[in-house]
């Protein structure tokens, strides 16, 4: 299992850049990890109970908290606390960001929910 070496967060951009002892880097959004919650408030109690988040283009981490020697708590500022992402978890959503991403946009798409494109 690979684990983190380095976390930095970069509050203007909203990305979260994370090292990994295996010699990856990964960039991710915070609308990303957001809507990739491994929360059931996100992920649902079950296959096909996933909840499509929206309106979540804005939104940043205020805090990043370590659970013991396997993952971090991300605190959102929509109050949302309570996915635990593991490092294997980050892992694999920063090898599969591009395809999760893609997905996420035509879950949107097929909802007919348009998203807000922001501005830096």
């Amino acid at each position: 299992m690979s684990k983190p070496v380095n976390i930095s967060l970069h509050q203007k951009s909203r990305i979260l850049e994370i090292e990994f002892d295996d010699g990856n880097t990964y960039q991710y959004t915070t609308e990303f990890l957001r809507v990739h919650s491994p929360s059931a408030e996100v992920q649902g109690h079950g296959p096909g109970e996933e909840v499509l988040q929206v309106g979540k283009e804005d939104v940043n981490i205020t805090g990043i908290e370590p659970i013991g020697h396997y993952a971090v708590k991300l605190v959102f500022d929509d109050n949302h606390d309570s996915g635990l992402f593991s490092w294997t978890y980050l892992h694999e959503l920063g090898e599969k960001y591009d395809a999760k991403w893609q997905s996420y946009l035509q879950r949107l798409k097929d909802a007919g929910v348009e998203r807000k494109t922001t501005t830096s």
